[in-house]
């Protein structure tokens, strides 16, 4: 007999199962990374976690004959619709064995979630903001997961998401870029050099790591501001501004976070991160006695960065912004002498500039993760 728990966030037991259910699920998958404990349990955590603030989130777990074989969360992010005027609730958290009752069953619980509050429209995968990964992954299962930048799933997904009657919003391309092709093209050159000599945009150079800690509240105020024309946009809270910043720089290597400024104003950012996948692998969610150590050292030990984060505010584009920022992340990773391979993960496809430079730096499509959509009838 299959079932729909609603899991009450304060129970520990329940909060658990929602979170381990990952681990069986992706028990035999060498491509799968796992989250952090410590990360994975802060989502569910209505006091920690800051979306809780402004948002209403309910997790629930199938369960057939006593057994979990199941999970979904069901998502109002209110200033997201009051923002763009809608009645939507997204869906994250969705894990599956290979069953479509299952599925059904999980994915009818949120449209009835949704129905409920006078919501129209599902659309995800889309988690509690911008640092869950989006949408479900519909191509490159065969390599392995971006650290858990990316969302990653088993082939067999798309056909349960599908059967529920979604179709495509939008796509999210990561390319990969093998550092004997990864050239600036000198085209991309000569537009930072006039930029440069025009000296109205500059990128700032850190010093160290607690230089960059300064300049983080700027940085965070910018990421804010830089999405605004995206689909995926709302104005994200102070706490959860914070929230960002904090996360991105635990994981920041100063020389690999690439701002423009305008004077003192942060008006261009690029993000990149040494891939510690394998140790996360290693430490199987655990950060404690041996895991954080192993990220450290794997720091230094891979050959691969992910640039996973790239904006620039709207009234600076179309000034050669990008270009700089290519540029000086390109000098960067070629001065490492560490890198064998970049990744450029999660570019919307509506994102044209973006998709445009990707080509021009030589970049190959290899992973694809699809936002769907449902409008409800009533």
């Amino acid at each position: 007999m299959l079932t729909i728990e609603k899991v009450d966030t304060g129970n520990k037991k329940q909060v658990k199962r929602f979170v381990e259910l990952l681990h069986r699920i992706y028990a035999d998958c060498p491509q799968w990374v796992p989250p952090l404990n410590i990360d994975a349990y802060n989502q569910l955590n209505r006091k920690k976690h800051p979306f809780h603030e402004h948002s209403d989130v309910d997790f629930f777990l199938a369960v057939r004959d006593g057994r979990d074989v199941g999970r979904i969360a069901a998502i109002e992010n209110k200033p997201f619709n009051k923002y763009h005027n809608e009645k939507t609730v997204d869906f994250y958290f969705f894990e599956c064995e290979n069953d479509l009752e299952t599925a059904t069953a999980l994915f009818n619980t949120v449209f009835d979630w949704a129905k409920s509050r006078g919501l129209e429209k599902v659309i995800g995968p889309k988690g509690m903001g911008p640092l869950d990964g989006y949408g479900l992954q519909t191509l490159g299962q065969e390599h392995r997961q971006t650290m858990t930048m990316l969302n990653y799933n088993h082939a067999y997904y798309q056909q349960l998401v599908e059967a529920q009657g979604f179709e495509k919003e939008v796509d999210f391309v990561s390319c990969y870029l093998p550092a004997d092709k990864f050239r600036i093209p000198e085209r991309v050159e000569k537009i930072a050099e006039r930029v440069m000599q025009r000296g109205n945009l500059e990128i700032k150079k850190f010093k160290n790591k607690k230089e960059l800690l300064v300049w983080a509240d700027r940085i965070g105020q910018a990421y804010n501001n830089a999405f605004v024309n995206n689909w995926e946009y709302y104005p994200l809270s102070p706490r959860e501004i914070d929230f960002v910043v904090e996360n991105i720089m635990t994981i920041a290597d100063y020389r690999l976070i690439k701002i423009i400024v305008h004077g003192e104003d942060v008006v261009g950012f690029l993000f990149a991160f040494h891939d510690v996948s394998a140790a996360l692998q290693r430490a199987k969610g655990k950060l404690f006695p041996f895991g954080l150590i192993d990220i450290l050292l794997e720091m230094r030990r891979t050959n691969t960065v992910s640039v996973n984060g790239m904006g620039i505010l709207p009234e600076h584009q179309g000034h050669g912004g990008n270009a700089l920022l290519y540029y000086a992340m390109g000098k960067t990773l070629l001065e490492f002498q560490q890198f064998v391979h970049v990744e450029m993960t999660q570019v919307a496809e509506s994102t044209e500039q973006m998709r445009a430079d990707l080509k021009n730096l030589n970049g190959v499509e290899y992973k694809n993760n699809r936002v769907y959509r449902k409008h409800l009838s009533s």
